[in-house]
């Protein structure tokens, strides 16, 4: 007798082709184990990726080609060391995740979904001598995965490639405890995306394998619970809309307060104010 699905597996998920769940949900590591196979890459200017090849990948998988939207933004964080805020209410990712999707099934069901693994068993320091990030010693115990789907799957091929998929809702938070569905991650420890595209097909997927997964090395990211590189913080301000106009607005607040305030105005109760500039990313 063959073991019990997990029911948080992604297993699972594939044989669920109706009612999807719109939020998180729990399934351990191992139930996404899928062989990866490097992917030749003829172009240097496409991002490297891994994407998973089964044997008997489903045909509706076949031709599947999933992009990086932003990929030139997402190489200049990389190429910093990016790093994601996380707090206990949890916070929107910066860079946002989008990918856009091409060799679908028009007609085929397809659901998108995103966990986010580990990139190895160490914690992780800032060396601000350095301007680096060191290894400060072993990791925390690994948390169980939690799965983000897309508030759209499932629905059709037509659906998923006449737009951009942007994962714009995923949450990333620190609170073991979480009852809100977000994604809980260690912080100073290193993270990698990895975006599930499967294909719901009762009658098939005791034969063929219905998951396609694919990896952008260049969305891997660093939890934090502050900006540890100035640089991050720069860039996040000038690539991120929401932080200039939030920057902007709390630069006039302070600058109106000094404006109806003596000379010798002490500014430092009001440097709270900077703080929020940043988180808000």
């Amino acid at each position: 007798m063959s073991a019990p699905i997990n029911r948080f597996s992604i297993e699972y998920l594939i044989s669920k082709s109706s009612d999807p769940p719109k939020r998180s949900l729990n399934f351990t590591a191992g139930d996404a184990d899928v062989p990866l196979k490097k992917v030749k890459i003829e172009d240097p200017e496409k991002p490297l990726s891994l994407v998973s090849q089964n044997p008997r990948l489903h045909p509706a998988l076949e031709n599947v080609v999933i992009k990086l939207e932003g990929l030139s933004l997402w190489k200049r964080f990389h190429s910093l060391g990016t790093e994601m805020i996380v707090t206990k209410s949890g916070r929107r990712m910066f860079p946002t995740l989008q990918v856009s999707a091409s060799g679908l099934n028009p007609g085929a069901s397809y659901s998108f979904m995103v966990d986010f693994s580990c990139v190895d068993n160490k914690r992780y320091r800032y060396s601000f001598h350095q301007s680096k990030w060191i290894i400060a010693g072993p990791g925390d115990a690994e948390l169980p995965c939690r799965i983000h789907v897309h508030t759209d799957s499932p629905t059709i091929g037509a659906h998923w490639m006449k737009q951009v998929v942007a994962f714009d809702k995923i949450k990333l938070t620190n609170n073991q405890l979480d009852q809100n569905g977000h994604v809980i991650v260690n912080s100073m420890h290193r993270y990698q995306p990895n975006l599930h595209v499967i294909v719901h097909d009762p009658k098939l997927e005791n034969i063929y394998n219905c998951k396609l997964t694919t990896t952008f090395t260049e969305t891997s990211f660093m939890a934090v619970t502050a900006y540890q590189n100035h640089r991050i913080t720069e860039l996040k301000i000038e690539s991120n809309p929401f932080a200039k106009g939030f920057r902007e607005c709390e630069i006039e607040e302070i600058q109106a307060l000094t404006h109806n305030t003596c000379n010798n105005f002490q500014l430092m109760p009001f440097l709270p104010l900077f703080k929020h500039c940043f988180p808000k990313m």
